[in-house]
Parts: structure tokens; C-alpha cells; sequence
């Protein structure tokens, strides 16, 4: 029973808190956010095939191979709150990084252990504080990659498909027809 109430909490509580990032944060770190969240179900879908670990207890029935409370709760609305604040500074992205990760391998797990809820099998603790680094690193490459996307749309400099995306056809329509 304490197991179900803290992987729902894990869930909802961070998604409670997504609506307090500005607005502005919440549009531009989404698309890492749901990346991270890909790449954690990768992380997952590969541990399952070769037993890196087991999960016991899950909050839907479907998810005893993804960690649906963690990867798309507190790890997909955690990915974003650290980018707000800490993106543009890379050294204290690590260092966040750093201390969440080794949060998540050395408490969290421990956690989860004595509940019952996840039994490490293939690896052990630091492995799993290795991979969650090794996932921070390839976030921030990805979001740097998104950012100039973000620069070429506020500099005006669309291709011809974005500008026929955004032009609705109705008011060529009209503007023809005049």
C-alpha cells in the first residue's frame, strides 16, 4: 500500500508542479522532456531484455517493464525543471545532474529495495548512477540542438514549408479573390 502511494505520488506531485514553470520554460524544454522520457523507457525496455533489474509493483497493470511513475513523472517534469534552471550553464547542469542522479541510484533505489518494489538483478548501484549521467549527457547536446531551432524561428528565418504551414488557406483564399 505505501509502495502504490509513493509511485503515484511520484507521478501526479511532479505534474502538479509542471504548471508553476513559465509558461515560456514549459514550450521551450518540452520537446527534452519527452525525449528524456524516450530515452528512459529505452533505458528501461533494455533492462527488462537483459535483467538488469525487476520491477515488483507498478500503478498501472502494463507497466512492470517501464517505471511509468518515475519515467514520465519525476524524471519527464524533473528533466524540465532542471533546464529552467540550469540551461546556458553547463557546469552547473553537470553538478545538478550530479547530485539528482546519486539521489535517484543511491537513496531511491535503496528505497525501492526495501519496499519490495525493484530488485537489482544485473547491475548495481553505481551502474545505474553511470547510465543516468550518461542520459544527462546526451539531453543537453539535444536541447543546444533544439535552441537553434528556437533562434532560426525568432529571427525570422523560415523555410518555405513553414511559411506554407502557417499561412492558412482561407485568407489566400480571400486575398485571391480580391
Amino acid at each position: 500500500m505505501l509502495s502504490k502511494f509513493l509511485h503515484w505520488s511520484g507521478f501526479i506531485v511532479p505534474w502538479l508542479s509542471f504548471f508553476l514553470i513559465k509558461r515560456k520554460s514549459r514550450y521551450r524544454y518540452m520537446s527534452v522532456s519527452i525525449f528524456s522520457a524516450l530515452l528512459v523507457t529505452m533505458v528501461y525496455e533494455i533492462a527488462y531484455r537483459y535483467k538488469w533489474w525487476i520491477l515488483k509493483d507498478a500503478i498501472i497493470p502494463w507497466s512492470y517493464v517501464t517505471d511509468w511513475a518515475f519515467a514520465y513523472g519525476a524524471f519527464m517534469v524533473g528533466t524540465m525543471w532542471v533546464f529552467h534552471f540550469t540551461f546556458g550553464r553547463f557546469w552547473l547542469y553537470v553538478l545538478v545532474n550530479l547530485l539528482l542522479d546519486a539521489f535517484f541510484a543511491f537513496a531511491y533505489l535503496r528505497i525501492g529495495e526495501t519496499l519490495g518494489t525493484v530488485v537489482l538483478v544485473g547491475v548495481k548501484h553505481y551502474h545505474i548512477f553511470l547510465l543516468m549521467m550518461g542520459v544527462s549527457f546526451i539531453l543537453y547536446p539535444y536541447q543546444l540542438w533544439q535552441e537553434k531551432g528556437w533562434e532560426n524561428l525568432d529571427q525570422g528565418d523560415h523555410d518555405d514549408i513553414t511559411v506554407r504551414i502557417n499561412t492558412p488557406t482561407w485568407s489566400t483564399k480571400r486575398e485571391k479573390a480580391k
